[in-house]
């Protein structure tokens, strides 16, 4: 399943009052790569790797790799993902505004 699958398999009412669930949800995917989001538990923490690396369009198209001996919903699953996306919690306005940047080829150039 891949992250896009993912946020349109929840209830997206429980969501409402995320931006940054809203703008993944409206994201329309690119060509994505052949990286994968990992799932793990370590030291009794889930953890969510590689979802900082790529355009918001090809995050989005990876597929999730969760780790079989973690038993995790999907609502679970998609809250861990978005709380790893926000660096653990930006303010929704700074939240939108960096992903207004995100967005923006030209500073994403500057950044990598």
């Amino acid at each position: 399943m891949t992250l896009r699958e993912l946020i349109h398999s929840v209830d997206s009412k429980q969501y409402s009052d995320s931006a940054l669930y809203q703008k993944l949800r409206e994201t329309k995917p690119e060509y994505g790569s052949n990286r994968h989001i990992q799932v793990k538990l370590v030291s009794g923490e889930v953890t969510v790797t590689n979802v900082h690396v790529g355009s918001l369009g090809d995050i989005i198209t990876y597929p999730i790799d969760v780790d079989p001996e973690l038993n995790i919903s999907k609502v679970q699953l998609l809250d861990a993902i978005l709380h790893e996306l926000s660096s653990n919690g930006f303010s929704d306005s700074d939240e939108s505004a960096f992903w207004d940047d995100f967005d923006n080829l030209q500073k994403a150039k500057i950044i990598r």
